[in-house]
C-alpha cells in the first residue's frame, strides 16, 4: 500500500494510505459529520476548492450511485478513516475508489480522523496539501485561497424543467450559484416549472420572464465576493416572491445591507439542530457552509431560525419584501427532511398568501 501525507498549514503532518487519483492537491480542509450521504457530499458544488474529511469512520458502504449525484464533483481531496472496498447495495454501480480516480480526486485513508477533527475544531479551518512526498516549499499551501467559486460552478446555459405529475402551478426562476439537483426536484414535484439561470443573469431578464417566484440556490465561497450578483438581488427583492437557501440566504442578507462572517470551522453534516423562533420546535437539519449572516446586522428582516448549538443566524424573514431565506438545506436528499415544508411555504408565497412570511 502506498503512503500518502496530509500536511496542514500549521506544519502538522498526518500519514495515511493512498487511494483515489494518483496526484497531489492543495485545498481548504473541512470536516463533515454525516453518517451517510457521502455521495451527495462529494457531488455538492458547495464544497468547491475544499478537501473534505468525513468524521464517520467507515465510508463507501453502499457504493456509488450516479442517480444520487447532486451536481459536479468539485472537492480537491477526500479523507476517511476507512473506505469500504466491497460495497453492498442493490443500486451500487461501482466503489468509492473508482469514483475518485474517475474524477481526478486524491484520497487518503487510514488516518486518525478523530485527532484531525480536533485540530480543526481547536485551530479553525486551514489549508492542507495531500501529497506523496513531503513538500520542501510551503508557500503554495499558505497562499492558497478559494476564489471565483460561484463563477467556477454555475451553469453556462439556461435550462427548463417541467412540473412533475401535474399541470404547472407556478413558474420559478432558479439562480444557479452551485445548485443541488434536489432543489429543482423539490420544486417540480410541487407543480413548479423551473427555469435554471446562470448566476450572473441580470434582474431585468428575470423580471421580464413572467415568473411567479425566484429561488436563490446554495453555492460555495465567500458570499461577500459576489458583488455583481448582490446588486441584481437587490433589484429583485420586493418585486417578486423570493426564497434563498444557504449561499442564497447570505446573498439576500447582503443585498439588504446585513453582514456575513467566516465561522471558525463551519457547519457541515446532517445533524445540525435549528430552533424555530416563530414557534416552539427545533428541527434537525443538513448544512454545508463556512460563512454565516451576522445576526446583529439584520435590520430589514427578522430572524426566523437560529442554530441551537452556537446561536448563529439560520434564517431570515422579509415580510415587507415577500421573501425569506434559510441557511440550512430543506431539500437535503440524504436527509433529514424535517424542513421540506419550506418549499410549500414558498409556493404559498407565490400563490399570493401574504401571511406565508410572518
Amino acid at each position: 500500500m502506498k503512503k500518502r501525507y496530509i500536511v496542514l498549514e500549521n506544519n502538522e503532518v498526518f500519514e495515511g494510505v493512498a487511494f483515489g487519483a494518483d496526484k497531489d492537491s492543495v485545498g481548504e480542509l473541512v470536516f463533515a459529520t454525516g453518517m451517510c450521504g457521502y455521495i451527495e457530499t462529494l457531488t455538492d458544488p458547495s464544497y468547491y476548492g475544499q478537501i473534505v474529511m468525513q468524521t464517520f469512520p467507515l465510508i463507501g458502504n453502499y457504493g456509488i450511485i450516479e442517480a444520487d449525484f447532486e451536481g459536479e464533483c468539485c472537492v480537491r481531496g477526500y479523507i476517511v478513516r476507512e473506505w469500504c472496498r466491497i460495497p453492498s447495495n442493490y443500486r451500487a454501480q461501482y466503489d468509492l475508489d473508482r469514483f475518485l480516480k474517475k474524477k481526478g480526486i486524491p484520497g487518503v485513508c487510514g488516518v486518525d480522523t478523530r485527532r484531525l477533527t480536533r485540530v480543526i475544531r481547536e485551530s479553525g479551518v486551514m489549508n492542507a496539501v495531500i501529497c506523496d512526498k513531503l513538500p520542501k516549499d510551503f508557500n503554495a499551501l499558505r497562499d492558497y485561497a478559494v476564489k471565483d467559486a460561484v463563477k467556477s460552478v454555475t451553469c453556462k446555459n439556461i435550462s427548463v424543467f417541467p412540473a412533475l405529475g401535474m399541470s404547472t402551478r407556478y413558474r420559478v426562476a432558479l439562480m444557479d450559484f452551485g445548485a443541488k439537483r434536489n432543489i429543482v426536484r423539490s420544486l417540480c414535484t410541487r407543480g413548479c416549472e423551473v427555469t435554471v439561470f446562470p448566476a450572473y443573469t441580470l434582474a431585468e431578464e428575470i423580471l421580464n420572464g413572467g415568473f411567479d417566484g425566484v429561488m436563490l440556490s446554495n453555492g460555495p465561497g465567500d458570499p461577500a465576493e459576489n458583488t455583481e450578483i448582490i446588486e441584481q438581488i437587490k433589484i429583485l427583492m420586493g418585486k417578486i416572491p423570493m426564497f434563498g437557501i444557504c449561499l442564497g440566504h447570505q446573498l439576500m442578507a447582503l443585498a439588504q445591507n446585513a453582514e456575513t462572517e467566516k465561522l471558525k470551522y463551519g457547519h457541515r453534516g446532517v445533524n445540525q439542530p435549528v430552533k424555530d423562533l416563530n414557534g416552539t420546535r427545533t428541527y434537525i437539519t443538513s448544512q454545508n457552509h463556512g460563512y454565516a449572516v451576522k445576526s446583529d446586522t439584520v435590520k430589514t428582516g427578522r430572524l426566523s431560525f437560529v442554530n441551537a448549538n452556537d446561536g448563529t443566524c439560520e434564517g431570515v424573514d422579509y415580510p415587507g419584501l415577500c421573501a425569506f431565506s434559510v441557511q440550512f438545506h430543506p431539500e437535503a436528499c440524504a436527509g433529514p427532511h424535517d424542513t421540506a415544508f419550506l418549499f410549500d411555504k414558498f409556493c404559498d408565497l407565490m400563490g399570493g398568501k401574504a401571511d406565508a412570511v410572518r
